[in-house]
This record gives C-alpha cells, sequence and structure tokens, in this order.
C-alpha cells in the first residue's frame, strides 16, 4: 500500500503521515504492535529496502517512506551530499529538515498504527539518518538498525549523554571492502557507541557498500 506524501498543516494536527511510503502489515498478530521503519539510501527510493519486507520478521509492520528531496526520477536523498573532496560534504540545512519531519513521521505512525515499538534503520545514507535519530532522540525508538553508514561529526555535539540511551538498541553491520563508506567509520562509531552504554550489537562482514543475505540472517536473530 502506497500513501501520497502530505505537507499541509491539516493533515499534520490530524496525525497523518507526512511522507510518501509503502507498508506491510503483520502476517502474524501479536499483543505487541511493533513497526520497522527503513530508510534508504542516496538516489534510490522507498521500493529499495522494502523489496527486503518477506525476509523480516512476520511480527512487524515493515515501513518504507521515500525521501523528500528528488535528484531525478525516481531517485530521492534525505540529503545532499558532495563526494568531489573524497570525503563526503552534506547538506546540513536538509539533513536537519530530513530529521525534523522523520521525527514527526514516527510520532504519526504510532498514533495511526497504535504502535507500542518503532525500529527505525537504513542503508548507507538511511543508516546515517538513524544514527542521528537514534542518538539524539532516544526515547522515540526502541531500536536502531545502522547498515554500512557513518555517524556525522554534527550530531555528536547535540546527544545528550543524560538521556536514557541505556536502554537504546543498536544493531551495526558494516562490509570490511566497503569503498562508499569505509569500515573504519563503523569502527570509530562502535568506539564512541560503547561511551555511551548502549546495547550494541556489531557485526563486521566480507563484502562491500550493499546488504548480503548473512546480514539478514543476522538482523533477524537480534530482532526475535
Amino acid at each position: 500500500m502506497i500513501y501520497s506524501t502530505i505537507k499541509d498543516e491539516t493533515s499534520v494536527q490530524n496525525n497523518e503521515p507526512s511522507l510518501q511510503y509503502l507498508i506491510r502489515e503483520p502476517k502474524t498478530n501479536t499483543t505487541t504492535k511493533k513497526a520497522i521503519v527503513l530508510l534508504h539510501g542516496v538516489g534510490s527510493n522507498e521500493h529499495d529496502l522494502f523489496s527486503l519486507a518477506d525476509q523480516l520478521p512476520d511480527e512487524y509492520f515493515i515501513i518504507s517512506p521515500q525521501g523528500q528531496f528528488a535528484l531525478g526520477a525516481g531517485r530521492y536523498a534525505w540529503y545532499q551530499v558532495d563526494f568531489s573532496t573524497g570525503k563526503p560534504v552534506i547538506n546540513a540545512e536538509q539533513e536537519v529538515s530530513s530529521r525534523k519531519v522523520l521525527i514527526a513521521f514516527i510520532s504519526q505512525l504510532k498514533k495511526q498504527y497504535n504502535l507500542d515499538e518503532v525500529y527505525l534503520g537504513g542503508f548507507s545514507q538511511g543508516a546515517i539518518m538513524s544514527y542521528s535519530i537514534g542518538l539524539t532522540h532516544p526515547q522515540k525508538v526502541e531500536g536502531i538498525i545502522l547498515l554500512s553508514g557513518r555517524l556525522l561529526n554534527e550530531i555528536t555535539p547535540l546527544i545528550n549523554k543524560e538521556e536514557d540511551l541505556q536502554q537504546l538498541k543498536v544493531f551495526m553491520a558494516h562490509g570490511i571492502q566497503d569503498n562508499i563508506l569505509p569500515i573504519t567509520y563503523a569502527r570509530e562509531a562502535k568506539t564512541y557507541l560503547q561511551t555511551l552504554n548502549v546495547q550494541l550489537s556489531y557485526h563486521e562482514y566480507n563484502t562491500g557498500h550493499q546488504i548480503n543475505s548473512a546480514i539478514i540472517k543476522d538482523l533477524n536473530d537480534w530482532l526475535k
């Protein structure tokens, strides 16, 4: 099922979701209503990670929104990024905008579907956004899923270490052959997250900038 983008003030007041998204409802009923919100990478769209829905646990809602910044036909981002210097340089204003929109989106989803737990995750830029939201607003999600991402330097000053970060569950997966976002990003983030005392499950794989079957298996084990 797909919903049109909603931006007007009336829709926000009515708690209707503010992003276009795809949803797979749970295949099995459980007492606790849980959802996984999956954020795509730069240049992709909501269909990308939604293709993993049938490989994820049946008891979860699987929700995949579309990034709010269009890069071309069928290509979207949560913010624009420039790699011309050899290191990623982000459009900070767009990142802040997407972070605010996604935080509101999560609250809207909780109300619309009566969700008890939300796990926010993504691949590449989607993982970056999940880092940012989970660490600055840990009360919004039960856990974050970080697939081949990085922690933005711009975010660390915003992290309140007195927040209830110890309750935040974190699944991190990264390929040691990643030539887009090298493994050093994951290892540095791991060291930093350990200082925050989050509940971290860290995994490295002999792969590049991608999601493989081994990652999905480990993610499923973690979710269960």
